[in-house]
């Protein structure tokens, strides 16, 4: 690690403290109506960090949380919280998590760079996916464009507010909740979502 990133890591708490006070950043959207999507998450793909596809299809039947994630950011010791919530949870639970560098631009390394940080200092043992644009862009990764696109998943048009958004997919295939950077993996809120 970096000394910047072992300084946000070691401040990681009091920022999860003061942000959890933000409305912006500790924001829950939920799918109340239970509104189906007019196209199915599981046609997606997406390209992992070592180069091969991943179809959407082989996650049927378990809950799907993604995650925007970077590796110099506040929100980055998150990284802890989402190996431990996996490793709690991966009967039931996959965690996607997808690097960008649109925000702030706290995602500098390649592919294989991200991948060795994220094992060496936290110990990653679930998915990670190529590096991509997260925002709407006109090369945004076709998962979070279906994620953000009402017309595709039923209801949700919000994009991430920063780096640690997440999004929870649940067994058929349907959008049910936007969680905020700020919403530990950790948290009552999650924990809740996942049951």
């Amino acid at each position: 690690m970096t000394i910047r990133q072992n300084i946000l890591k070691m401040f990681y708490p009091l920022l999860m403290k003061m942000n959890g006070y933000s409305d912006k950043n500790a924001k829950i959207l939920h799918n109340k109506n239970n509104i189906l999507p007019h196209s199915s998450f599981y046609n997606l793909k997406s390209i992992d960090n070592s180069g091969s596809e991943i179809s959407f299809e082989q996650f049927t039947g378990k809950k799907i949380l993604i995650v925007n994630t970077a590796s110099d950011c506040g929100y980055t010791a998150q990284y802890n919280s989402l190996q431990k919530l996996y490793s709690s949870a991966k009967e039931r639970l996959i965690i996607l998590g997808f690097p960008s560098n649109n925000f702030g631009k706290q995602e500098k390394g390649n592919d294989e760079q991200i991948a060795k940080f994220c094992k060496i200092n936290y110990g990653i043992a679930f998915p990670l996916m190529k590096k991509s644009v997260v925002i709407k862009e006109p090369d945004q990764n076709s998962v979070y464009k279906w994620l953000t696109d009402p017309g595709s998943n039923g209801w949700n048009n919000h994009q991430p507010d920063w780096n640690f958004s997440k999004y929870l997919v649940d067994e058929k295939g349907v959008l049910t909740h936007y969680f905020g950077p700020a919403v530990s993996p950790l948290s009552e809120e999650i924990e809740s979502a996942i049951k």
